[in-house]
This record gives C-alpha cells, structure tokens and sequence, in this order.
C-alpha cells in the first residue's frame, strides 16, 4: 500500500477518529488545520517506526518531517533509502 494511503488512514483512524477518512488534501499542516496536537505527533512518530521499519530520531521530530501527509511519507522515504 502507498505510503500516503497508509499515513492517511492512521491519522483518520487513531487521531482524528473519523469514520469519513481523512478530509484533508496532503500537504495541509497537522499543526495548523489542529489535526495532530503534540501528543499526535509522538503516536504518529511510534507508527512510522513500526509500520515502515525506519528509526526516528529525536532530532528529526521537526515539522519539516512531521506536518503534513507529503512531509511525512517524503522522511519515510529518504530513511528507507538510506542502508541500515
């Protein structure tokens, strides 16, 4: 499944808790549409860990790679391109 897709459906199912998807277009800013709070952000960093394999850094938990759909699926990308 396409990261986007994946990335969406968790922040519908376990943030937004909404059976309608997610609404937003993805390159919408989590934190200024209020559609993932600081507690958001640490579910959201623990579900890239474990659904694409990939070790966030603390250092990397920036809006550059956590603020939108696009951020986060272009961070999963570049750490699944660079070798363990």
């Amino acid at each position: 499944m396409e990261i986007n897709v994946q990335i969406r459906e968790f922040i519908a199912q376990n943030l937004l808790f909404s059976d309608n998807g997610f609404q937003y277009d993805d390159d919408d800013s989590f934190l200024q549409e209020g559609i993932v709070d600081s507690v958001g952000v640490m579910d959201l960093v623990s579900f890239v860990e474990e659904n694409f394999k990939v070790a966030v850094d603390d250092q990397e938990i920036v809006p550059n790679n956590f603020d939108s759909v696009n951020k986060v699926a272009q961070y999963v990308r570049s750490k699944q391109a660079v070798p363990a």
